[in-house]
């Protein structure tokens, strides 16, 4: 009897076990964004004379790269997208991108545009696309996928010349990124495809807002609204640039960026992959700009290893392009999950592109 008793107590005291901790995760779940705000706010406190230098140097380069080479061509995308291009593009690339991306041909505007302005503009366009009818809820999130990508002057003229200090080298990792953006666009059609709900949609575009073109008497009108809206994301982009730049010091002064590459090493050494790029390779996972330039400040011999590293790295973007993309299309109601996988792919084809590039073309292999 009393060993019955003490199996129905221990019966029962497991579920009380297993009750108390799904409350426990629960609660984590519920609170950890206030957990995180917390947190930050103590390493702003805590390291404020090294993230001061942080959010100087983001300001910095926020007025002095971000601003040159992103505003004119916000404005100029916000110009076009008033004018008879992009149903022209969607009249007569439909027959291309529908068959290999399953979108309608506009979307090789935001694709051309995103490949030639770099992050965020690719977003930007989608998002407008999406607000005026132009493509499907479905469609606007697997565009994101591959239509937001890094411009040609960063990854030719900052990592290849400034950081790799050879052109060609930048112009391989441009053309490994084109190949990737295409390769994703291609995967997640071949995979996550409706052509009923496509065809459904398509019936049931507003052609009102299509029709819509700039005129000499209305240029005024477009171009101060279009001057208007740059001036916004272009700000939006510089809080995002001046925050991860704090973030990554605050990481950086608490040692959690250490901690966590330490812990990431085995994964890394069965990859082939240095120990010393480790560290560079979180920091770019986190913010782009500073990563792919810890990641050519690396003394390696085998300077390709480097190059595919910063090849993946372009490829994905960090997590300050996803949430800057994020609050693009947040307010329209589209979904950040998609965008996410689309970007790890990229990042991965991008560095196989890169890796086989090498194989192939030995003389492209500047080790020391």
């Amino acid at each position: 009897m009393i060993k019955d008793t003490l199996e129905t107590g221990n019966h029962f005291s497991i579920p009380k076990r297993k009750g108390h901790f799904m409350v426990l995760i629960c609660s984590l779940k519920k609170n950890i964004l206030t957990l995180l705000f917390c947190l930050l706010c103590a390493g702003l406190i805590l390291f404020s004379n090294a993230n001061f230098r942080a959010a100087e140097n983001g300001l910095y380069l926020w007025a002095t790269s971000v601003i040159p080479a992103l505003f004119p061509f916000f404005v100029a995308t916000e110009l076009l997208s008033n004018t008879c291009i992009i149903p022209f593009l969607g009249k007569y690339l439909s027959p291309i991108m529908r068959p290999l991306f399953g979108v309608p041909g506009e979307a090789a505007f935001a694709f051309l545009m995103g490949l030639i302005s770099g992050y965020p503009v690719g977003a930007k366009i989608v998002s407008n696309f999406y607000e005026n009818g132009i493509c499907s809820k479905e469609e606007a999130e697997r565009m994101l996928s591959f239509t937001n990508n890094s411009g040609p002057l960063f990854i030719i003229g900052t990592v290849g010349v400034s950081l790799f200090g050879n052109s060609t080298l930048g112009i391989l990792l441009f053309i490994t990124h084109i190949l990737a953006c295409i390769s994703v666009g291609i995967t997640l059609n071949l995979f996550g495809f409706s052509k009923h709900s496509a065809s459904h949609f398509k019936s049931n575009i507003p052609t009102t807002k299509q029709e819509q073109t700039v005129t000499f008497s209305s240029l005024g009108e477009v171009l101060g609204k279009s001057i208007t809206n740059s001036i916004s994301t272009i700000l939006l982009i510089g809080g995002f640039v001046v925050m991860f730049s704090v973030i990554i010091s605050i990481l950086t002064q608490s040692h959690l960026l250490e901690i966590a590459s330490s812990s990431l090493e085995p994964i890394f050494s069965a990859l082939h992959i240095p120990i010393s790029l480790t560290q560079p390779i979180l920091c770019g996972m986190v913010e782009l700009t500073n990563g792919v330039n810890a990641v050519a400040n690396v003394s390696l011999k085998e300077i390709s290893v480097s190059v595919t590293v910063c090849a993946f790295l372009l490829g994905f973007g960090g997590f300050s392009v996803l949430l800057q993309v994020f609050s693009i299309i947040s307010k329209h109601g589209l979904s950040i999950k998609k965008y996410f996988i689309g970007k790890l792919l990229q990042g991965t084809y991008a560095a196989l592109y890169t890796f086989i590039a090498f194989c192939i073309f030995p003389m492209l292999q500047f080790n020391l």
